[in-house]
């Protein structure tokens, strides 16, 4: 993949080409910056000259994106960190590839003894690792979680995936499939449980109407209650 890196206004900004866009579009994400997706038939100049007329929705949006940063947890060498299941351990190494390994209950991550842990590489090579434990722990979870709490409550469905989502916890589709975020695995077991509920609920109710509210209340107890304590988790956030 093509890639340029412009400044504008002290701003870096990563151009790169992509063939599945159809026109240029820009996204702003944390510990990622502004990235720019430009249609394989767009030059770079002309993306210029578009990413420069969005300069203020840019910095505004950014602004937001750096104060977002500040919540995220900063990974160093005496971090101690776990999964339900994996320990984070980070190794300095002489060799030059950054890389990281889940394996044997441990998330490893080596770092070349040039970089410095606290950069963007390899705190975003921290998180990968992190996430990978995270859906070997959902996939070996949740869905034997989904399959126990939909025989106890009287729910069928069709089948259950685990994705990186980072906006919902959970959906069921029109075909009462159950998605899960992996990022419930940082959840407390009874969240977990209430958010597979609300979802499985979804499969007789497919709104939030009363009806709705009042299925999940006798499944899960005190549904509203419930509901808030998850909403104090930022999922996107750790």
């Amino acid at each position: 993949m093509s890639e340029k890196v412009i400044t504008i206004e002290d701003i870096d900004i990563t151009l790169f080409k992509s063939k599945k866009a159809k026109s240029i579009n820009i996204t702003i994400r944390p510990f990622k910056g502004v990235r720019v997706s430009v249609p394989s038939f767009v030059s770079y100049d002309k993306a210029k000259s578009a990413v420069k007329q969005r300069m203020s929705w840019i910095k505004k949006n950014l602004s937001k994106i750096k104060g977002a940063e500040e919540l995220f947890t900063v990974f160093d060498y005496n971090s101690e960190f776990k999964t339900r299941e994996h320990q984070l351990k980070l190794i300095a190494v002489n060799f030059d590839n950054l890389k990281s390994v889940v394996r044997s209950n441990t998330i490893f991550v080596y770092i070349p003894k040039e970089l410095d842990v606290l950069s963007n590489e390899v705190q975003m090579e921290i998180r990968k690792a992190i996430e990978r434990a995270w859906r070997k722990e959902a996939k070996a979870y949740l869905p034997d979680r989904v399959n126990h709490l939909a025989n106890k409550n009287d729910f069928s469905f069709n089948r259950v995936s685990v994705q990186n989502s980072k906006t919902r916890w959970g959906s069921c589709s029109v075909n009462n499939n159950i998605n899960l975020s992996l990022h419930l695995m940082r959840l407390p077991d009874h969240l977990i449980d209430y958010v597979i509920l609300h979802e499985l609920s979804h499969t007789k109710v497919k709104n939030h109407s009363p009806h709705f509210w009042h299925l999940l209340d006798q499944v899960s107890g005190n549904a509203r209650v419930l509901d808030k304590e998850v909403k104090s988790y930022k999922i996107g956030i750790y």
